[in-house]
């Protein structure tokens, strides 16, 4: 079936019963705004096959002989992955015609480049769990600390001689609820998996205060989380699953890492900050305009960020598969709004 047609299945359905009731099918044909062979057609199509005839169907020929064969259409979908080529250069490196060329790469789905993971060159699949709690994010952001007076975002960076041992590093620790992106973060001293197995729970009490209980919670396979027996007991407390990230895929927990940079940009680096301290006492006001007062005009329990979603390949290290129901439906009206 074409995209645009003139009837849809209850205007067939209309058409035949008015044939039917008695009318003429060219009076039930210009009633319906379709040709007399239009309705001959669903006329005849009801009579050999009921009302199921008058269902759409493909306009996919039963056999296509000229159509290019598999091993051709192998090599133009490599190239197209491995090396990113449009359909003009496709077309130059296996001398077929452009225009198949294209043909093939919308049969595969690989027509779009902003649809195709860089690095791999596979499709992108995007998941989003169907319910508050079913998933959490778990990450850490390692953030240099501001020297006392101001760093080189106050001073610049003229007159800088040598090198000077610098005053450390702050690790931001964030978890973020799949669906109703609910975030909570807080700044440590260190990602020891003693300090990561505390945030844990308090970030747990956190979301349990805004009625959600956490089922799974993902992380990447660094140590702090795969081998720390401090992290493994807090999971086990709440009674939560732990996913593990395939090896160096960060995108698979890409909501997380999308709030790091929010965080960045936002927080960390959105003004010029005298002091350490005075950084770190900024971002629960920043959380909490996260959370509770979205900048942008949201439909009602909508948050901000429910339009990005997360790439993922098939299944975890852990065996556990990653995606989540397909239809992606606005989450409700969140309690803890005011």
């Amino acid at each position: 079936m074409h995209r645009r047609p003139r009837l849809n299945y209850f205007g067939r359905q209309l058409l035949v019963e008015r044939i039917l009731d008695g009318w003429a099918p060219a009076t039930a044909a210009e009633a319906a705004g379709v040709s007399r062979a239009t309705a001959y057609k669903w006329l005849r199509r009801y009579r050999s096959e009921g009302w199921a005839g008058l269902q759409d169907r493909p306009c996919r020929p039963h056999r296509s002989p000229r159509q290019l064969g598999a091993p051709a259409e192998a090599e133009i979908l490599t190239l197209r992955r491995q090396r990113k080529l449009g359909p003009h250069r496709l077309a130059a490196f296996t001398g077929q015609p452009r225009s198949t060329v294209y043909k093939v790469l919308r049969r595969h789905g690989l027509h779009r480049l902003d649809w195709l993971d860089r690095p791999t060159g596979r499709p992108i699949r995007r998941y989003e769990w169907s319910a508050p709690g079913e998933l959490a994010h778990l990450d850490v952001k390692k953030l240099g600390r501001i020297p006392e007076g101001g760093g080189w975002r106050i001073h610049g960076r003229q007159g800088r001689s040598g090198r000077r041992p610098g005053p450390g590093y702050d690790f931001i620790h964030s978890l973020v609820d799949d669906h109703s992106r609910l975030a909570y973060s807080e700044v440590l001293a260190d990602e020891r998996g003693t300090t990561c197995a505390a945030f844990l729970l308090r970030a747990a009490q956190f979301f349990a205060d805004h009625g959600i209980q956490l089922q799974r919670v993902m992380t990447d396979n660094a140590r702090n989380y795969r081998s720390s027996r401090d992290f493994q007991a807090a999971l086990a407390q709440l009674g939560a699953r732990h996913l593990l990230t395939p090896p160096y895929t960060p995108r698979v927990n890409g909501k997380v890492e999308r709030f790091n940079r929010t965080l960045l940009d936002e927080w960390a680096y959105g003004r010029a900050y005298r002091s350490n301290q005075e950084r770190s006492r900024l971002l629960a006001a920043w959380l909490h305009r996260y959370n509770y007062h979205p900048a942008t005009p949201l439909l009602e329990g909508y948050h901000p960020s429910l339009g990005s979603t997360t790439s993922v390949g098939s299944t975890s290290s852990s065996g556990q598969r990653l995606s989540a129901p397909p239809p992606r439906t606005p989450c409700p009206a969140r309690p803890w709004r005011r």
